[in-house]
């Protein structure tokens, strides 16, 4: 009897480690299931046509994906169509008058895709204040055309932009993200309209001092350099730089966002080049079809170094 009972504590005492344990690993966040990539595919090299040498804005379509390079001086910008399927690059023609820049982009800091009544307009930002801070193309095949021009103001105040992508449109509206350094800001446009003013509003500002990258904060995140950005179904995929290095942070819940946001702990993109040791500048990215994560780069591996910016995605990520 009395080894009945001493049995039957036991079993309930084990029963109650094994609760206990149970609840415990409930508790403490799963870190080892961190998404994390590291590893990339190049799809296509970036030439230098008239000279515009430096990547910057980037779009991503079904089918293609669109890159800008600009001179050092900003006076030119060209464009160039990736095919998605097999990398093959076109630079596109000025429509306005037979070249193959335009004069008129600025810094074409990021660049958004929009169809409208069954046709194609690029919206760029181009980090100059007033009339010209961003501008729209309209483009068919592999060339493209200035249709419109718009001044953004926040609180009746000229702001520059660096980033900007559309987040919805309407039968009379079309809804802009923008940024400017890591403060988004929210605003809108007719559908149709080829200038005009965009008053935006304070959205939200991104944190990224503590954001974890492959599980750790990253110490000198503050020096990173700010680069366009991506979105797709309520999610801002944020690009940084520092020298070799590039990140991509993730924020979800865009559309509710107010105050300060935070990024996804368990979801992080990184790559640190050795073949590029003097810069690895990721400048911009987006979701091709609700899946690769794709980006254009400055690539260098010596400061003189023009050959290797590029057009890339990175391995085994999926955003379906």
């Amino acid at each position: 009897m009395l080894k009945s009972l001493s049995m039957m504590r036991l079993g309930r005492r084990f029963t109650l480690f094994v609760v206990l344990l149970l609840c415990t690993a409930m508790m403490i966040p799963v870190t080892a299931n961190a998404a994390y990539y590291d590893t990339y595919t190049t799809v296509a090299t970036l030439d230098n046509a008239n000279n515009c040498t430096i990547a910057q804005g980037f779009a991503v379509g079904t089918t293609y994906v669109y890159s800008v390079k600009i001179n050092s001086d900003e006076t030119k910008a060209v464009i160039y169509r990736t095919k998605i399927s097999d990398g093959t690059t076109t630079l596109m023609t000025n429509g306005d008058n037979g070249t193959t820049y335009a004069t008129y982009l600025g810094h074409a800091n990021d660049v958004v895709l929009s169809s409208i009544n069954g046709e194609y307009y690029m919206f760029v930002v181009t980090l100059n204040s007033g009339s010209m801070s961003l501008v729209k193309l309209k483009y068919e095949g592999t060339t493209f055309y200035k249709v419109g021009n718009y001044t953004i103001k926040y609180n009746n105040v000229d702001k520059p932009m660096s980033g900007v992508k559309i987040t919805s449109k309407d039968a009379s509206n079309i809804y802009f993200l923008l940024k400017n350094g890591r403060t988004y800001y929210r605003g809108s446009l007719p559908l149709t309209a080829n200038s005009g003013t965009i008053n935006v509003t304070n959205g939200f500002y991104l944190n990224t001092e503590n954001a974890l990258v492959n599980g750790s904060t990253v110490s000198n995140i503050t020096s990173y350099a700010n680069q366009g950005f991506g979105y797709l179904n309520d999610t801002i995929y944020v690009p940084l730089t520092y020298q070799n290095i590039s990140i991509v942070l993730v924020y979800h819940n865009i559309s509710t966002a107010s105050g300060t946001i935070y990024a996804d702990p368990n979801l992080s993109f990184r790559v640190t080049s050795a073949v590029y040791p003097n810069l690895f500048e990721i400048e911009g990215v987006g979701i091709a079809n609700g899946d690769k994560l794709w980006f254009s780069t400055n690539r260098r591996n010596a400061p003189d170094d023009i050959a290797h910016d590029g057009v890339h995605y990175f391995d085994d990520y999926s955003a379906s």
